[in-house]
């Protein structure tokens, strides 16, 4: 299959100083979007590489990993280019595979020695991976467990004990703080499952119980906490780690997209909005991969043309990240306006759209 990533088209100076300044500021946003050959040394780099910073006039900029290897530029070590953006240590992947094996199991410094690693170390690449210590990872499994309990019928006195805790108090406390609300006031009897992809664009948090996906957005998009702590009040469902079928599914859609081989998303998904902006979203899955439309175009076609503002506000309040395309809405002008995930992504996604369809018509033919 043909590179629907690379293209051939110059990068002009205005951009590349754009790219520069998103290098020099370590922009996660730009992610997959540029990556960076330094004449200097002859390796190539993705925006985030905590390497020292080359001058400008030692930079060559490419839109592609391909083209900076077709240049004679050898990856970055220390950034690892080819490998998605937040690539899991090898030390998160060894915790993480102890805990599943036992995830009931209570942490000591002998069972890190056991393993060959350092409690700080572990500490520290699980806050940086996954925003929590590994002991608040370990414990949020265990607390996983104790709710599964709960939901089965146990009383949350015997679930308390099954994670490891004595104290009632403890117990709740330490459920708050990582689920979002106590044991007790789990009125739905149901849990949301949140899980973390790698994409070519960075990671993403997916959210799902076991019929369809709540949730899809860039780690790093602004207000983000916001946005779960809303879905956690309007579910009324606390929110573990964890894996169901939606993830699975839209993990292997979100490859074939990024493959360039999907125009088309089929993962259910439950969209939490009013009427309005319900209305709005779905004329937004209307819009065809490689099109756009201007917020009045969208406000036209739902049968309310002045509701411009309107529009905008129910599209920026889309929780579901290309799923709900609402990166295909442009302002009438046909600049890119807004976007949650970063307007370099933005712009991407559509130039990759572009050129999935053109692929996908070529192969048609």
């Amino acid at each position: 299959m043909a590179d629907v990533h690379s293209t051939k088209e110059p990068i002009s100076t205005q951009k590349q100083w754009e790219y520069y300044r998103a290098l020099i500021e370590r922009r996660s946003d730009y992610e997959g979007v540029f990556y960076v050959g330094v004449t200097s040394t002859g390796i190539f780099c993705r925006p985030t590489c905590p390497a020292r910073k080359p001058k400008f006039e030692h930079c060559e900029f490419f839109r592609a990993a391909q083209e900076a290897l077709l240049a004679s530029y050898r990856p970055c070590k220390r950034c690892e280019p080819l490998s998605h953006p937040g690539k899991v240590a090898g030390i998160v992947e060894t915790l993480v595979e102890a805990v599943e094996r036992n995830p009931e199991k209570r942490w000591t410094d002998a069972d890190f020695e056991a393993l060959s690693v350092h409690a700080s170390t572990a500490r520290r690449q699980f806050r940086k991976r996954f925003g929590m210590t590994f002991v608040q990872y370990a414990r949020a499994r265990r607390l996983g467990i104790a709710m599964k309990e709960i939901r089965r019928g146990e009383s949350v006195i015997e679930a308390q004990l099954e994670a490891g805790y004595e104290s009632g108090s403890g117990f709740r406390d330490a459920f708050s703080r990582i689920m979002g609300t106590p044991p007790s006031r789990i009125e739905t009897g149901r849990v949301l499952f949140a899980h973390w992809l790698d994409t070519p664009l960075g990671p993403m948090l997916a959210i799902a119980d076991e019929e369809g996906l709540y949730l899809l957005e860039f780690v790093d998009r602004r207000g983000l906490e916001r946005e779960i702590e809303r879905l956690r009040q309007r579910t009324k469902c606390a929110v573990i780690p964890g894996r169901t079928s939606p993830i699975d599914m839209i993990e292997r859609e979100l490859s074939s997209y990024f493959a360039g081989s999907l125009a088309s998303f089929t993962t259910p998904v439950h969209v939490l909005g009013t009427p309005f902006q319900q209305h709005v979203w779905d004329e937004l899955r209307n819009i065809p991969q490689g099109e756009t439309r201007s917020y009045s175009d969208i406000a036209a076609a739902i049968g309310h043309p002045a509701a411009v503002r309107a529009v905008g506000r129910a599209n920026g309040s889309n929780q579901l990240a290309i799923v709900i395309p609402c990166h295909r809405v442009v302002q009438q002008d046909g600049t890119l306006g807004g976007y949650g995930g970063g307007l370099a992504r933005k712009q991407w996604l559509l130039e990759h759209e572009t050129r999935s369809r053109s692929v996908g018509s070529g192969r048609d033919a």
